[in-house]
């Protein structure tokens, strides 16, 4: 076979801000041919298509006998309906954050891509952030969270609560290093300038004993993504918009006493979003578990779907 037709034929749905840069990061790969786009808005669609030499429609059903794998990048009230006609298809998925609008429609999409050994990858491009990746390096047993992801505010995302717009990032990350059962939670939120939550504060108690504090918001007038872990081993502070990470531990000195001492860490220089695409299409050519999988983003779903609840009821679960 050539190696042309070794090369996976990829499309992208939805040309909006994510879209165009799916593509960008597609366009990179060697063993990448984008074959075809797709957006509801026609001068959309057409111009990316002659940008990258490809079939271009308003309708994305048009794509699904053209490709091998798609990135889907619509409005969240959509991931599910465009998901599944692709999964039907056998084609292979990336679908950015949140992977549906409810539990139901996520374990749907499990289901079949587990009936036909596809792939389902989701964008929480944060995991890919250099500075998380390096604190896996040197955390252990995480006993305290504290988490600000501010943000100004965009008309784009404001589909969804700023749970499923911008919290979910974080939650997905702090599921993955406590790997602990959520006991109880408590949520607050308020919208400002949309009709949806802009603000919202979430504390998590762990069945392990860990607790998270997270505060959200895409009201602010500054942008901060900052994780802060308190383990027993030490401090450990992640800058995810300056992918940057401050991490501090306490060791016994020569003389028998505790003191606190910087870890050198290295910390990568890749580009998160580069790193999510070159992952999903190794998992594509290997048919191996994406980085982050369906079942990882079902988890994150279910919290922040409780927590959305959680702050219409004012109930502790």
């Amino acid at each position: 076979m050539s190696a042309e037709k070794k090369k996976i034929k990829i499309g992208v749905v939805g040309i909006g801000h994510l879209g165009k840069y799916h593509l960008q990061k597609y366009r990179k790969f060697e063993n990448c041919e984008i074959v075809g786009v797709a957006d509801t808005m026609p001068q959309r669609a057409q111009e990316a298509g002659k940008n990258y030499g490809c079939f271009a429609s308003t309708d994305y059903r048009d794509l699904l006998d053209k490709v091998d794998a798609v990135s889907i990048a619509v409005p969240t009230g959509e991931h599910f309906a465009v998901a599944r006609d692709f999964l039907a298809a056998g084609i292979d998925v990336l679908i950015e954050k949140p992977i549906c609008s409810t539990v139901s429609e996520a374990d749907k999409l499990i289901e079949v891509a587990r009936e036909k050994n596809l792939i389902i990858q989701v964008g929480f491009v944060e995991r890919f952030n250099p500075a998380v990746m390096a604190l896996e390096k040197v955390i252990t047993r995480p006993v305290f969270i504290e988490v600000h992801r501010l943000h100004p505010f965009f008309e784009r995302g404001t589909d969804v609560d700023v749970v499923l717009d911008l919290m979910i990032h974080d939650l997905d990350i702090i599921l993955k290093f406590v790997n602990s059962n959520v006991r109880s939670l408590e949520a607050v939120g308020v919208p400002v300038l949309s009709d949806k939550i802009d603000i919202s504060n979430v504390r998590l108690s762990f069945d392990c004993g860990c607790i998270a504090n997270i505060t959200a918001s895409r009201i602010s007038a500054k942008t901060m993504q900052k994780i802060r872990f308190f383990s027993p081993e030490g401090y450990h502070s992640v800058d995810c918009q300056k992918r940057e990470i401050l991490s501090l531990n306490k060791i016994m000195n020569s003389e028998g006493r505790q003191e606190i001492v910087q870890n050198n860490i290295e910390v990568g220089s890749h580009d998160p979003l580069e790193e999510e695409i070159r992952s999903f299409v190794e998992a594509v050519c290997h048919r191996t578990k994406p980085l982050v999988s369906g079942e990882d983003a079902r988890k994150s779903l279910k919290l922040a779907v409780e927590i959305v609840d959680k702050m219409k009821t004012s109930e502790v679960l």
